[in-house]
C-alpha cells in the first residue's frame, strides 16, 4: 500500500519553451510537496541546484533527449557535464534506432559506457516502450540490465505514447529484483499513478502535482 506518493515523483519539466520561471516554480513545488526530485533538461541543473539547495530534492537530468540517436561518445559527454553541474540522477534515452536495426550489440556497449560515465549516480534507461513490441520489450530489459543500469524508464513523454500498466507488468517480470523501474508519460491523475506503482513502478515520472492540499 503506497502511503506517501511524494516520495516516488520525479516532478519533470521538459517542455521546450519552459522558462526559468517556471524552472522555479517546478522546484518550489517539489519543496513543498518533498517529491523525489525534479527531472529538467541539463543546462538548467546548475540553476534548479540552487533553487533546491538544503531542501532534499534531489536533481534529474536528461541525455540524449528525447530522440536517443546522438552518438556514444555525445552521451558520454552530456552525462558528465550533468553531473559536473550538479545533476543526482540521469535518464538517457536508448538509442532506439540501433535496437530496431539490431544493433543490439552497439546499444548495449553504449549502456556500459553510460553506466561507467555515471558512476555512482542513479542511472535509468528510458526505453521508448511506445516504439517497441513485447518481445522488444523484453530484449531491450536485457539489455538494460546487463548493463547495470538501475530503472528501465518506459517514456520520454515526445513519443507516441506514454506509460501502461501492462508495459510496466511485462518490464517487471523481465528484469532482476535489483533493477528498478520508472513509468513516465501521459501520467496526470493519482489514480493513474498508483495503478503503475501497483504494477511494479518504483518511481513517477510528471509534470502534473498529484497531491492534494486538503
Amino acid at each position: 500500500m503506497v502511503t506517501d506518493i511524494s516520495k516516488y515523483i520525479d516532478y519533470t519539466l521538459l517542455k521546450p519553451d519552459a522558462t526559468f520561471d517556471m524552472f522555479k516554480n517546478l522546484c518550489a513545488g517539489a519543496e513543498k510537496y518533498k517529491f523525489y526530485s525534479v527531472c529538467v533538461p541539463p543546462y538548467a541543473v546548475k540553476e534548479c541546484k540552487g533553487f533546491l539547495e538544503n531542501s532534499g530534492v534531489k536533481i534529474t537530468t536528461v541525455i540524449g533527449f528525447p530522440l536517443g540517436y546522438n552518438s556514444t561518445e555525445t552521451k558520454v559527454f552530456e552525462t558528465e557535464k550533468a553531473i559536473s553541474d550538479g545533476a543526482d540522477e540521469i535518464d538517457a534515452v536508448i538509442n532506439v534506432s540501433a535496437f530496431k536495426s539490431g544493433k543490439s550489440d552497439y546499444v548495449l556497449k553504449e549502456l556500459k559506457e553510460l553506466r561507467k560515465a555515471a558512476g555512482e549516480r542513479i542511472l535509468k534507461i528510458i526505453i521508448e516502450t511506445c516504439y517497441l513490441t513485447k518481445e522488444e520489450i523484453v530484449k531491450v530489459c536485457g539489455l538494460v540490465s546487463e548493463s547495470g543500469a538501475d530503472f528501465v524508464k518506459t517514456s520520454t513523454g515526445f513519443g507516441t505514447g506514454g506509460a501502461k500498466t501492462e508495459d510496466i507488468a511485462l518490464i517487471k517480470k523481465s528484469v532482476p529484483e535489483n533493477v528498478k523501474i520508472k513509468a513516465s508519460g501521459g501520467i496526470k491523475t493519482l489514480e493513474h499513478a498508483l495503478e503503475l506503482i501497483k504494477a511494479g513502478a518504483s518511481r513517477i515520472g510528471t509534470s502534473s502535482i498529484l497531491i492534494s492540499d486538503k
